[in-house]
This record gives structure tokens, C-alpha cells and sequence, in this order.
């Protein structure tokens, strides 16, 4: 089945700043709005353009798929967006993710974990899914080396649907396209709101993607120190 057309309809929230200095600016990227331009005009919109709107010598970083809320951060200057790009290639950077999925776990489908002492890991080469992309998908032939260690925060029911959920934290220990929610599915438990992923009732079970960057650590550009910022969640 093929990725279903994209609606772009970015949220206009102002520009959330966490962080500000001569080297790094940190924001709170909203959920719906992408990280940087899209090919089409009307697509123009983005947290890069907003972002240098008011901060001109701001560059990009890195990124998070539009659906995905949390921190985001860019460098004020090439000599920090270059240091900054190497911690994140090198994997010298920490970041940590909080998502709500389907049902509650029990048990891992996939990876290590025991679902008794809430949590475990998930080894899974993905690959893009050409033919539906951007959607990616596991290949053990071809697939590039994909880590995430998933941890339980609490499995909660809804009390007017009843719909069983559980609130998990998740660290990628590797960087691929749509990682976090690829590998969700493939522990039988896709993110709520997910409309490449999830089935219909996950789907609806949420307004927007329940997925979140919530925690990352760096070393400030500017002297080597151990830096980390947080953005707590909002759903």
C-alpha cells in the first residue's frame, strides 16, 4: 500500500527557544511542522526558516521527522555547525525519546527484553521501502544496523475508550529514518497517531504521532563541556 498523500498543514505556535548562545541554538520543534523545506512552495514552512528568521546565522544540524515533537538544535556559526556535525556522525551525542503505543507490552516479539522487569532492546536492520517511501522497513539482506533500547514507564487504559496503552522511554542507539516507530511495530506495539505505520485504531487512538525527543547531550562546541537540554512532553 502506498504512503498515503501528504496534507501539509504546519501548526503556527511561535517559536519555542530552549537554549540560546553565541554557539547553539536549542528549540522545541512542534509536532506537524517540518524541520527543514520541502521541494513544493507551499512547503516553504519549517522550523529552519522560522528559526532564521529571528536568528539569521542559524544552520541546520540535524532534523526530526515532521510528526515528531521535541528538541531540535542548530549552531549559530560554520565552525559549530561543523563540531556539532561531527559529534552527531560519530555518535558522541545521547538522546532519548518518550513515546505512547498501542496496548500494553507484555512480552518482546523481537530483541532481548522481558516485558516483567519492563525493558529490553531491538536489533533490526531497516532499509527505506522504496516502493512505499518514505516508509523504511526491516531487511536483514540489506538493512543497515538499527539499535533501540525501549524501557516501560507505565501501561495506562483509557477511561472513556478504554483503549490500553503504555507510555515507554526509548534510546536509539542509531540514527536511521523512522527508527523508533519501524521498530515499535516490529515489537508489536506501533506508536499511537502514526499514519505510515500504525493500524486504523492506533491510528485514531491519537490526534498527532505520540512520539517525542525529550532529552539530549552534547559537548558545547565552544569549550568541550558536557551540555544536555530537556524538553518534558505535552501529551
Amino acid at each position: 500500500m502506498a504512503a498515503p498523500q501528504f496534507i501539509y498543514n504546519p501548526p503556527k505556535d511561535a517559536l519555542n527557544i530552549l537554549h540560546q548562545d553565541d554557539d547553539l541554538l536549542v528549540l522545541s520543534k512542534p509536532s506537524g511542522l517540518l524541520s527543514v523545506p520541502g521541494k513544493a512552495s507551499e512547503h516553504a514552512d519549517c522550523l529552519e526558516t522560522r528559526a532564521k528568521d529571528l536568528f539569521p546565522s542559524a544552520l541546520l544540524v540535524h532534523r526530526l521527522d515532521m510528526d515528531t515533537s521535541g528538541i531540535l538544535i542548530m549552531a549559530m556559526n560554520k565552525l559549530a555547525q561543523a563540531n556539532l556535525g561531527k559529534q552527531f556522525e560519530r555518535r558522541r551525542t545521547q538522546k532519548s525519546y518518550i513515546a505512547r503505543v498501542w496496548g500494553h507490552i507484555q512480552h518482546s516479539a523481537h530483541g532481548n527484553g522481558n516485558a516483567s522487569t519492563g525493558a529490553g532492546d531491538i536489533d533490526l536492520p531497516l532499509i527505506c521501502d522504496w516502493p512505499n517511501r518514505p516508509k523504511q522497513m526491516i531487511c536483514y539482506e540489506n538493512g543497515k544496523p538499527s539499535q533501540t533500547s525501549w524501557k516501560i514507564i507505565s501501561r495506562d487504559t483509557d477511561p472513556q475508550s478504554d483503549i490500553q496503552s503504555t507510555l515507554v522511554h526509548l534510546t536509539p542507539h542509531t540514527g536511521r529514518t523512522h527508527q523508533l516507530r519501524v521498530h515499535m511495530l516490529a515489537l508489536g506495539h506501533p506508536i499511537l497517531g502514526d499514519n505510515l505505520y500504525a493500524h486504523q485504531d492506533a491510528l485514531n487512538a491519537a490526534p498527532r504521532l505520540l512520539l517525542h525527543a525529550r532529552w539530549l547531550k552534547i559537548f558545547h562546541p565552544a569549550d568541550g563541556r558536557e551540555i544536555d537540554f530537556t524538553d518534558e512532553i505535552t501529551f
